[in-house]
């Protein structure tokens, strides 16, 4: 198939699905056109090589502003505004015109309203498909709950109630929707029934994967007595969860194991974050161009999510290398491993303590559990499996579609 695909940043190895998809798309023989901001110029040479056609927009920081201003008066959503610029729907409407497409595939609620607002230049037209990935509102209901940052509570109270409409009306406005998790799936089930019209069209599931060729189990010695954490240190549910580790749950551990060390491996990490290497027990590493050297020498990976939607990567990532993960329930809620065989659920500080506590003294126990999330993660998350699911979908909704026309 001829894929339009319409994403609101570059897709790359952090922004995974939209980069994976592409990237597994391809190798089966689709042809992909992308338009999306120009801000990633490395990572945009790799996705040329991938693709038929490459659109790269220059989207400032002044543009995003203004998008935000105009929006504030309407009833769409902040997060639909974040990238609506001229030029983004310029390009999209573009390559809409120059035709020869099957499919719009839309990447998340950032780039939805670029579309319709596309297709509304040409007439409509073409079938979309949204994946949303996450419920956002559901987000936002748990960020006003348990967030511990400011800002991002005050986003949220902002853009809650206009979210909620907006992703009440998804199954009339795309052709299909595709998010990451049966959860997902149910909040935005519910939003359409409660504040939308009943019907319209599905809502699939296409969990996250791993690229497991990329991340291997590692055979070789791990440092004693050295956990780490993952992930994009400026995504706030991310931030709260490692001042969790390192304000709550850490002095407990310190208590019985002082030599125990702690690396939080991510980009951007904020003052509070940074300040944290002050101790000579914790490691701030700020960007790094592979995770997984920082995975394959710690003796546990910890992800003590406080709140949160979706399918949390950086938990499967862990696992795929075997290093043994101790999460929070929130983390597995949209998987199917099972706790106490393919990793360790704990809940408040003395509990996530009590665990790690309890791992680094069974060496045994940390091989059969990393082994045992490895198996996990091949059985359930292999990419292959979400792209035959959205390759189903665009076979769906295409053929809909042709017969609607005839």
């Amino acid at each position: 198939m001829n894929i339009l695909f319409v994403a609101p940043y570059t897709p790359s190895p952090i922004r995974v699905r939209p980069y994976q998809f592409i990237r597994y798309l391809a190798r089966r023989g689709h042809v992909i056109t992308l338009v999306c901001p120009a801000d990633d110029p490395a990572q945009l040479d790799e996705l040329r090589a991938i693709c038929r056609r490459v659109v790269a927009v220059p989207v400032r920081r002044t543009d995003h502003l203004r998008a935000y201003l105009r929006a504030l008066p309407d009833q769409l959503p902040l997060q639909a505004a974040h990238c609506l610029t001229p030029a983004m729907i310029a390009a999209v409407t573009n390559e809409i015109r120059r035709g020869h497409h099957h499919i719009i595939h839309i990447e998340h609620l950032r780039a939805a309203e670029i579309a319709r607002a596309a297709l509304r230049q040409c007439g409509d037209g073409i079938p979309a498909v949204l994946d949303a990935v996450d419920s956002i509102s559901l987000l936002f209901e748990r960020t006003l709950r348990r967030g511990t940052n400011f800002a991002s509570r005050l986003r949220a109270l902002l853009d809650l109630a206009r979210t909620r409409h907006y992703e009440a009306a998804y199954p009339q406005r795309f052709a299909a929707i595709v998010v990451t998790s049966p959860e997902d799936r149910w909040a935005l089930h519910v939003l359409s029934q409660t504040l939308g019209q009943p019907g319209g069209n599905p809502i699939i599931v296409a969990p996250n994967g791993v690229d497991l060729d990329y991340f291997q189990p590692y055979y070789g010695p791990r440092q004693p007595d050295h956990l780490v954490f993952t992930g994009k240190m400026s995504y706030h549910a991310n931030e709260a969860a490692a001042r969790f580790l390192i304000e709550e749950i850490m002095p407990l551990v310190w208590t019985k194991r002082p030599a125990v060390n702690v690396t939080l491996a991510g980009a951007e990490p904020g003052p509070r974050l940074r300040a944290y290497a002050r101790d000579p027990r914790i490691t701030v590493t700020g960007p790094v161009p592979d995770l997984r050297p920082y995975l394959n020498q710690a003796t546990l990976a910890v992800a003590p999510i406080r709140y949160g939607t979706g399918i949390q990567n950086k938990v499967l990532e862990a696992m795929a290398t075997a290093t043994p993960v101790i999460t929070s329930h929130q983390a597995t809620v949209a998987l199917n491993a099972q706790a106490e065989r393919d990793l360790i659920v704990a809940s408040d500080a003395a509990d996530f303590a009590q665990a790690i506590l309890t791992m680094l003294a069974d060496h045994e126990r940390r091989q059969v559990i990393g082994w045992a999330g490895r198996n996990y993660v091949e059985q359930y998350h292999d990419w292959r499996q979400s792209v035959n699911r959205l390759e189903a979908t665009y076979s769906a909704v295409h053929h809909q579609w042709v017969d609607a026309t005839r």
